[in-house]
Formats: structure tokens, sequence, C-alpha cells
């Protein structure tokens, strides 16, 4: 980047010079013709004054002509020369302008013929004289001006590639201390590694644009360094998740490898069997948060009765004992219903592991969105920790232990499924127990009755008739 940027600096520079050159030298040019023709224009006024006075023959030339350089001509009409300087004597006219009395012309001649090969600048100055009107011709050779043009192009040429020497060194110098703090930064986080993201970048204290690179970047590596803690401990609990039902199959067949006398086989296929569920449960939950982390949820789009969801969760849990005290009035949304359904099983299921033997399930609509709650009789969960709750893999106390038949994965499931429907899932204020409340979006409007598809059981309405 250091040589590209002397480069490109060199590259303006030598543009930028060039033309300043040409320019000055054109200019400097113009000038010094100017100034030859303000000369040859003064002597021309002069000498057409004098032979308006005494005569175009009486004129006296040989003083204002002085200088070999300088030129002087007093020619009548036809161009015969009257009078001329000595360095002009005996020669024919110095140009054919021939303007009127009064009007002169300025005219630049490559040669005139004084066997000279330099170019000339004429001017021709119109003058009415006693013998009748003349023109006086006086000439200033250019020779000066191309020296001088040649000097100066000549200095420039020799200094042009000197300067741009010193541009692109400079340049490069000047690009290196601005990049020093850049190359700086790079092996700053060169050094960082991927089990080490504790170290931040030192800020600029110019308070510039490298501190707010610096900023940025502290910033970058503060989320990479979360995100990795988050990484690893969520692969720690993994494994050990992992570890544990694999570990029981292990035991058993280690067992009845030892002793296969003695074992009943039965009991040995019923226990690998639900440790093997577990596993692929686990697993299954993994792929589906892993999922949601790269925002990869796929969700179909269709009617949902969640009041048909949330009945056929009660009749599951009557079935297995449970007591549960229903409030379902009709209520319909757009979503995902196999997904949706998970959330609402998980969140019974939660109930029943976490309550004393009674859950309450309630669902109701709020304009446009429908809420469904699911409260158990337990001991609840502390107002300071209920967001903790949907951290994976995490327990509260002993009674939310594997023993019990949790992994810590139901609550955050339950919650990514929510938002990805643009709903939410929270832990509500309750006196008794913990209630959890799901809100979702019903995507149609809140005042008219929901449409029920052709085929749908009537729903089913049940209230609480516990005390």
């Amino acid at each position: 980047m250091r040589v590209q940027a002397a480069l490109v600096a060199t590259l303006v520079v030598a543009a930028t010079l060039a033309v300043a050159a040409l320019a000055f030298v054109a200019l400097q040019r113009d000038q010094l013709e100017a100034s030859l023709a303000q000369l040859a224009a003064q002597q021309a006024s002069d000498v057409a004054a004098e032979a308006a006075d005494v005569g175009p023959a009486e004129v006296e030339l040989t003083a204002v002509g002085a200088g070999e350089r300088a030129l002087i001509q007093v020619v009548d009409a036809d161009g015969r020369v009257l009078a001329a300087s000595p360095a002009a004597v005996g020669k024919p006219a110095l140009v054919a302008a021939r303007p009127r009395p009064g009007a002169s012309a300025t005219v630049h001649a490559d040669q005139v013929p004084i066997d000279e090969d330099d170019q000339f600048v004429v001017v021709a100055q119109g003058v009415s004289t006693s013998q009748g009107p003349v023109v006086v011709l006086a000439a200033q050779s250019l020779e000066a001006v191309e020296r001088s043009t040649s000097v100066v192009a000549g200095l420039f040429a020799a200094g042009y590639l000197p300067v741009l020497l010193v541009v692109a060194a400079t340049s490069y110098w000047l690009t290196g201390r601005a990049l020093a703090p850049v190359e700086s930064m790079r092996r700053r986080v060169a050094g960082i590694t991927s089990t080490d993201l504790s170290a931040r970048v030192p800020p600029s204290p110019a308070g510039d644009e490298m501190t707010r690179l610096a900023e940025t970047m502290n910033d970058m590596l503060a989320g990479l360094e979360a995100a990795s803690l988050v990484q690893r401990r969520f692969v720690a609990d993994a494994s050990h998740e992992l570890r544990s039902p694999l570990a029981t199959i292990r035991a058993e067949l280690e067992v009845a490898r030892q002793h296969p006398a003695g074992v009943d086989w039965d009991a040995v296929s019923a226990d690998v069997l639900e440790e093997a569920d577990r596993l692929d449960q686990l697993v299954a939950d993994l792929l589906l948060l892993a999922r949601a982390d790269e925002h990869a949820h796929t969700l179909r789009r269709e009617d949902v009765d969640l009041d048909d969801l949330v009945l056929d969760e009660a009749r599951r849990l009557r079935t297995a004992g449970t007591e549960v005290a229903v409030h379902a009035p009709p209520v319909r949304v757009v979503g995902d219903g196999r997904r949706l359904q998970r959330v609402v099983r998980n969140l019974a299921d939660n109930a029943v592991l976490h309550g004393r033997g009674r859950v309450s399930l309630t669902v109701r609509q709020e304009g446009p969105v429908a809420v469904v709650e699911v409260a158990d009789d337990g001991p609840g969960i502390p107002a300071e920790r209920r967001e903790q709750v949907f951290d994976r893999f995490v327990r509260l106390d002993d009674s939310r232990g594997r023993e019990a038949g949790g992994t810590g994965l139901g609550l955050p499931i339950a919650r990514e499924i929510a938002r990805a429907h643009g709903g939410d899932l929270r832990v509500g204020e309750s006196a008794v127990g913990t209630r959890m409340i799901l809100t979702l979006p019903r995507d149609i409007s809140a005042d008219a009755p929901a449409p029920r598809r052709p085929g749908d059981r009537a729903p089913q309405r049940e209230t609480v008739t516990d005390p």
C-alpha cells in the first residue's frame, strides 16, 4: 500500500508539474514577445512623430535604431525605403504591411531580408507627412525570447526528475508514518489466537480515524470472545449430555456381558432403548438449536388452531395422570403447526416436571396477538433468574436435574420457535408456581371470526373447574 500511495502521489505531481511547466514557459514567451512588440511599437511611434514633423527623408534613425537587432525603416506606399537604421540600410522593406495613416499593425515574421535567420516581431505604423503617407516599420528580434525560453525549459527539464524522486521518497515515508498505527494494530491482532481472545488493540489518544478503527476492532474482538465462550460452554455441556446416556448404555451392556446368565434382557433392552430415545431427542434438539443460531429456520405458513393444540396436550397429560385445568376458546394463528405443537408440549412437560401434580393451560387473544399460558403449582422461579432458564443446559436446582429427565433445552427451543414466528416466550408473575406466557401474532383480523377449514372438528370448550 505504501508503494501504491507513493506511486499515485508521484504520478499526480508529475502530471501537475508538466502542465505547470508548459504553461509557465508559454506564458513567459508570450510576455517577452509582448514586451518586444511594445518596444517596437514605441520606436515606430517616435519615428512616425518625427517623420510627420520634418518629413520622412529628414528622419534621424541612427540613435533610434542603435543595436544590430533593432531595425527601423520608413517606406512609402509603393514599398520604397525612404530612410533606414544602420542595420537596415540598403535592404528592402521588412514586411509588406501598409496600414493607413493613424493605424498600426503587428506582424510576426519568421525571417526578414537582412541576412538574419531569427524571427522578428514587426510593428507597422502609418503616418501622414508633407510628402504624402508613409509607413514606419520597427522590428525587434525574438532571439532573446528563444534563448530565455530554452533556458527556462532546460531548468524545468533538469529539475523534473529530481523533484519527482523527492516527492516519491517523501510520499513513501509519509505513507509509512500514517500507516504505522495500522501496522501496529495488525501485529497486535496477528498475535491474538482463537484460544485467547481477551487481548485488545490499544486505541490512539489522538481521537482520529485510527482511534475509531481500534474501537471497532475491540468491539469485534469482544463479540468474538463472547461468542467463543458461549460456543465452548455449549460444546462442553452438549458433550456432557451426550456422554450421560452413552455411559448408561455402556454400563448396562457391560454388566450384561459379564453376567449373562442372570441378566433380565427385557429390562436391559428397555433401559437401552430409553437411553437411545433420550440420546436421539438430545441430538435432534441440538440440531434444531444449531439451525436457529444460523437463522436457518424453515417455517411452514398455515392456519393453526391453538385451542386444538392446547386441548390435545391436556388430554395427553390427563392420560398420564396429571390434573389439568383448561380454558381454550377458539384462537387461530398463521404459522408452523408442527413447531408450535412442540412449543406447547415443551411447556406442558416442563410444568409437569417441576410442578406438584396440577397444571393450568389457558388460551386467549389480545387484539392481533394470541396468548398461551402454562402454569404449574411447583416452587416457582426467583424473579432474578427468570431469564436464566432460557439459557441452554441451565438447571436452577436439583429438581431440574438429569435424573428428572430434563436436558435444559426445552425452554430455549420453545423460545427460539416463538421468536421465529415473530412472538416471544417469557416467565410471568405468579403467586404460586411458574407461569410461562407464549405470545404469537395471529396474522389475521382480530375482529373477524376465525374461519375454519372444511373437516375441522368443532372446538371443544373447557373451563377451569378446580378451585
